[in-house]
């Protein structure tokens, strides 16, 4: 990782003030040892057994009409949580910890998080990208959590962030170490997913505004 990068603790060392205060000073915050690593392998055994059951489907980009699969841009597989086993919960839990604290501390209006597990397969990967452009998906703040215990540096699969929409140098490197949280403003920070050479599994969110109006209910049920 490149050492520009400000690491701050995971909640459960009670580091939330030093993930808010990273992404105050520089749109991104990486925390290793975000979750525990029982609940990562829980996560991890749920995602390669839902993988096995045929319920992940080749990513897409865009949303609603917009919506569609584009494997230039992107091929990761995803499969969206639901809330519906102990190990969603427990991750939900520490997401609802980390949005209280960031509205508290920085009156976003973080309303809802939409999440999803991510498969990467070797050689799969994800271009340069931003996760909102000009407010149009209602994202604000993203969140990815890896689940690769035993991950080795030559294995690739790097998350690359950029400082700003308009930089062309790298602000840093993530490896995708089991626990490891990454959060950065979905609207501010280019990020891209570069391959690996071994099968990669992360848990990737974005909370959300609320912009539902009488007639558009956002986020969706």
């Amino acid at each position: 990782m490149h050492e520009n990068a400000d690491l701050v603790g995971g909640v459960g060392g009670g580091h939330l003030d030093g993930l808010i205060e990273s992404l105050v000073r520089q749109g991104f915050a990486v925390s290793p040892g975000f979750a525990p690593l029982s609940l990562v392998r829980a996560l991890r055994k749920e995602a390669m057994e839902r993988d096995q059951l045929g319920e992940f489907r080749l990513a897409g980009i865009g949303r609603r009409q917009d919506h569609q699969k584009d494997t230039r841009v992107r091929s990761d597989r995803t499969c969206w949580l639901k809330s519906e086993t102990l190990a969603q919960c427990q991750w939900l839990e520490h997401m609802e910890a980390l949005r209280l604290a960031v509205n508290q501390s920085l009156y976003m209006g973080l309303f809802e998080l939409e999440s999803h597990f991510a498969i990467y397969g070797p050689g799969d990967y994800y271009q340069r990208h931003l996760d909102a452009f000009n407010g149009n998906n209602g994202r604000l703040l993203s969140v990815v959590l890896y689940l690769n215990e035993g991950w080795q540096s030559e294995w690739g699969g790097r998350l690359r962030i950029w400082p700003e929409p308009d930089a062309t140098s790298v602000a840093t490197e993530v490896e995708p170490v089991a626990g490891t949280l990454v959060a950065f403003l979905s609207e501010k920070i280019p990020h891209e997913v570069l391959a690996a050479t071994q099968e990669r599994y992360s848990i990737a969110g974005w909370f959300r505004c609320n912009n539902t109006t009488a007639d558009w209910l956002d986020p969706p049920r």
